[in-house]
Order: C-alpha cells, then structure tokens, then sequence
C-alpha cells in the first residue's frame, strides 16, 4: 500500500506559473473539490480539461476560469455513471488529437447517495456507486495513461477517503469503492515507477462541500475549510514541485 506524508505546517500550494504549459484532466470538475481544482491547476498555468455530467455548470466554470484571465479550458460533458470503456477511450483520443497532450488527471469525481442500512442499499444504487468511485477511475486511468507516457513527466492523482471511518456500519457501497481506491492506486503506482507518469492520492481533511452535508446532516458543514486548500495540494501534486510526493498518500487531515 501507498506511504503516507504528512505536511510540516501549512498544506503544500503551487508556485506561480508551475503548470504553464500543461493540460490537466478534472473529473467532477463541478463538485466542491474538483471545481476548487480545476480553478488552482488554471490559476497555476495549466489547460484545464472539465469533466463532468451537466453542461450548464461547466459553463459556468469555464467563464469563471476565462474571466479570471486564465488558460483557457476545455468542456467535456459525460456521466461517468453510464460511460462505456468506449467513451472513456474517446475522451483521451479527443485531449490527443486537440491538445496534443495529457500531463495530469485528478480524479475528484464522487457518488455519495445517504447513510443507510446494507439491507436497504438497492442493486442500481450499488452499481452506480461503484461505477464512479472505482471503475470510473479504472477506466479514465486505463484511458489516458498511453497519452500521459508521451510526455517527459505527468502526474495521476487519487482522492482518498478515511476508510478507518467509511468501513463503519452504514456507508455502504461508498465505503467498500474507497477501500477499493486505495488498492488500485498502489497498482498503478507500482506499474507505472519506472514510467513518466507519477502516482499520487491525497486524503483531504473534512471540507464544506454537498458530499460532507450529504453524510453528516447534523454537523455544521460551513466550519470545515473550503475545499481550495486541498486543491492548492494537488494542484501542487501535479507540477515538478510534487515529485518527493510520488507512490505517497499526502494527508492533509492536520
């Protein structure tokens, strides 16, 4: 399994200009954390490519990143809950063919229903869960590592959960995908050392985003911290700057 490192201090953030030049792939580029992403990886140079199921938000996105004088991104609607091998393929064919390049994939897509009982949990809820938390990943990894192995140095980066806390009773096929999570990016780390594509996870504290209220109705969601200081992090992971931080799990949870 992946090392884990622990920041002395205040949570790592890119230098200015570190991604200029680089074309980053947000998944969930329009949740708490990947849309907190996408705007540090764009305010640190890089061409962002949004991912994510509905349009309008990822026009709003993709004005907020323009307005700000920003790269200019990219907008690549699909559902990853009903996307094929297929479709996964020809999105890294697409970043292939029109930005001739891929040097970082976040995978900071999420699909957190409620708490509830195993025995209530229904077969579609379950296979949906683990379509975006685990085979998504699988399969957009899978997709885009070719692309990625073009390049002199590229970067993957995983969005754990604390699976001391979602293996409990009542998180369901969320806790068992993230679980999961944790071996697949040990396998792709391994496979992928001696390549030019680098493999990250990071294990984000508490943060106010839907996915926290969704599981914690009776907490205070607006006293954790935005999600832009784990995004600084990884938006950090993904530059040259992050290196050290290769096959490690950078927990920022203090």
């Amino acid at each position: 399994m992946l090392p884990t490192l622990r920041p002395e201090g205040d949570a790592p953030a890119p230098a200015a200009g570190s991604l200029a030049g680089r074309v980053v792939l947000v998944s969930g580029a329009t949740g708490g954390l990947g849309r907190a992403t996408a705007l540090a990886a764009a305010a640190a140079g890089a061409s962002v490519v949004l991912l994510g199921r509905k349009v309008r938000p990822l026009e709003k996105l993709y004005d907020e990143i323009t307005q700000a004088g920003f790269p200019q991104p990219a907008l690549y609607p699909m559902d990853l809950a009903g996307a094929t091998p297929k479709d996964h393929a020809d999105l890294a064919a697409s970043i292939g063919r029109e930005l001739g390049r891929l040097d970082g994939l976040v995978h900071a897509a999420a699909h957190f229903d409620t708490l509830q009982p195993f025995e209530q949990q229904t077969p579609e809820e379950w296979q949906r869960t683990q379509q975006v938390n685990l085979t998504a990943p699988f399969l957009l990894t899978a997709a885009c590592l070719p692309l990625m192995k073009q390049g002199g140095d590229a970067a993957v980066v995983f969005v754990f959960d604390d699976v001391a806390r979602v293996g409990n009773a009542f998180w369901g096929g969320y806790g068992v995908a993230k679980h999961a999570l944790l071996g697949l990016a040990s396998i792709v780390h391994e496979e992928t050392e001696n390549s030019p594509v680098r493999t990250h996870a990071v294990l984000p504290p508490p943060m106010r985003t839907a996915l926290r209220r969704a599981a914690y109705y009776g907490e205070n969601t607006m006293e954790h911290p935005d999600p832009a200081h784990a995004a600084a992090a990884i938006a950090w992971l993904l530059g040259t700057e992050g290196a050290g931080a290769r096959g490690k799990v950078l927990d920022l949870r203090g």
